[in-house]
């Protein structure tokens, strides 16, 4: 089921997005806040919001936003993203706040645990589908990195001939895995992959508790700007499970500036 909204609304979505890409044009580089603080964020507009194998966006553009504070290996921040509206459960924006320490564990190795809280906010929302989830990660330098998240009450959908069904929540898990690899003079090799395993499914339709899905592109880096371009693929049990649509076969591009 879809609500149709007017084009104004859409438009209006943008706008707080907008200032804060305004408000972060300042020269390329974390600021020092003094006291070991420092504040950092990007700007990014992106051709579809894909996150986790599914577009948020309905393949459509959408801009974002980053802005935190680090010190001493810990950080605290909030990310935004404008969504489709006539998506489950028809909200303007995708809202997280997020926290954690990075453990510096040589000089190139180094673990990050974090905590994040994601939520959906405007537009009529009849129910939330807002959720927090627990992360750990280990990298070596900017090159390579592996995580594994817990979601301790994701909310659950299944597709029915009559359209998504809301089922309920529970518990799921996601292994990701990525890399970006220099290839000469600001050009890198990017990819990733990952899995999304979700809990609590009923009776029935227990081979769809669980997908794969991963990207491969090329992105170029020449700081504050940064450029990605990537092929998505996504496996079919993803439509079974969001009422998103599927990031499979593919292509998005982004623009970020950050500072």
């Amino acid at each position: 089921m879809q609500h149709s909204r007017p084009a104004l609304a859409r438009a209006h979505t943008l706008l707080p997005w907008l200032l804060l890409a305004a408000l972060g044009a300042r020269p390329a580089g974390a600021l020092d806040l003094g006291s070991g603080f420092a504040l950092g964020g990007d700007a990014v507009l992106t051709s579809d919001y894909v996150y986790r194998g599914v577009s948020s966006s309905n393949n459509e553009a959408a801009l974002q936003g980053d802005l935190h504070v680090m010190n001493a290996g810990s950080f605290l921040g909030v990310w935004g993203s404008t969504r489709d509206n006539q998506l489950e459960p028809y909200a303007n924006f995708d809202l997280e706040v997020y926290l954690g320490h990075r453990f510096d564990l040589s000089n190139a190795w180094s673990a990050t645990v974090s905590a994040r809280a994601h939520y959906l906010l405007g537009g009529p929302q009849e129910t939330s589908d807002d959720y927090q989830e627990l992360g750990a990660s280990v990298s070596y330098l900017d090159l390579w990195t592996l995580s594994v998240t817990a979601i301790p009450s994701a909310v659950r959908y299944w597709e029915t001939y009559y359209g998504y069904e809301r089922l309920s929540r529970a518990p799921a898990f996601v292994a990701e895995t990525s890399f970006q690899w220099l290839l000469h003079a600001g050009f890198y090799l990017t990819g990733g992959a990952g899995y999304y395993h979700v809990t609590g499914t009923g009776p029935g339709i227990e081979a769809a508790n669980g997908y794969p899905y991963g990207n491969v592109g090329i992105a170029y880096d020449h700081h504050p700007w940064r450029v990605d371009v990537g092929y998505y693929r996504t496996g079919d049990k993803a439509q079974r499970l969001f009422p998103y649509p599927s990031a499979d076969h593919q292509v998005a591009a982004s623009v970020a500036w950050r500072f």
